[in-house]
């Protein structure tokens, strides 16, 4: 039949192309990144469940903090006034869903050192300036806290430059920054777990976390930095 002979060409034409050089080649890169992403996955696994079990260690030894400091010395008063000061910024822009419970739990961190934030927006009309003004305004007495208006960027994303603007307005005895995206919910450690791994490896000079949204994204390597820290030189 002409039609079922039309087909078996179109077959015969579609193995002939996938048995090429070029498109072995191809095959051959998308199952080494497959296997990478599958690498790197398990890897994050092991660690993630590794430090689940040493927590519950912990707990079981006493240790009720131990999601936040494995060695609950390391929570006395003695050690948590020499930790070092951190400026978190967060640029801002629009007010979604759920945006007021993620920004509540980035100011409610349980870090124990001189910690300050600041919400950096393009202008007092984005929807946000006045929600983030009324949570501020409920925990005045808490946390050192501050809206930064950037003003409209003309030499960069509107993101990078409230976050350039945020750095300039930060505390100058900062020795960290850390930058955190609006869309992002902080376990109360985060920040001295961040901090704790800076201090221990004084050569490191920025550290971040990409989060790719799906196996999709991956391969195409869309990635997104939800938050990052850097070491602060010289108050520069």
């Amino acid at each position: 039949m002409p039609a079922l002979d039309s087909i078996d060409s179109l077959l015969f034409s579609l193995a002939k192309a996938f048995c090429s050089p070029f498109a072995i080649f191809i095959q051959i890169q998308g199952c080494l990144i497959c296997l990478i992403l599958a690498i790197g996955w398990a890897f994050a696994a092991y660690v993630r469940n590794r430090e689940i079990k040493q927590m519950k260690d912990s707990m079981r030894h006493g240790n009720s903090l131990a999601f936040l400091c494995h060695d609950i010395n390391e929570l006395e008063h003695s050690n948590q006034v020499n930790l070092p000061r951190v400026s978190v910024v967060m640029p801002l822009k629009g007010f979604g869903e759920h945006n007021l419970h993620n920004w509540r739990s980035q100011i409610t961190s349980l870090y124990g050192g001189p910690l300050e934030f600041l919400f950096v927006l393009e202008s007092a009309e984005d929807p946000a300036y006045h929600a983030v003004s009324r949570l501020l305004s409920d925990f005045k007495d808490d946390i050192d806290a501050k809206i930064v208006i950037a003003g409209f960027s003309t030499t960069c994303s509107q993101k990078i430059h409230n976050q350039l603007v945020g750095v300039e307005n930060m505390h100058k005895d900062s020795k960290y920054v850390l930058f955190l995206d609006d869309d992002v919910r902080l376990h109360p450690g985060t920040i001295g777990a961040l901090t704790a791994e800076m201090e221990k490896n004084p050569e490191v000079l920025h550290q971040s976390h990409l989060y790719a949204y799906s196996l999709f994204d991956g391969l195409c390597y869309r990635w997104e930095n939800i938050f990052s820290m850097g070491r602060v030189h010289d108050g520069k």
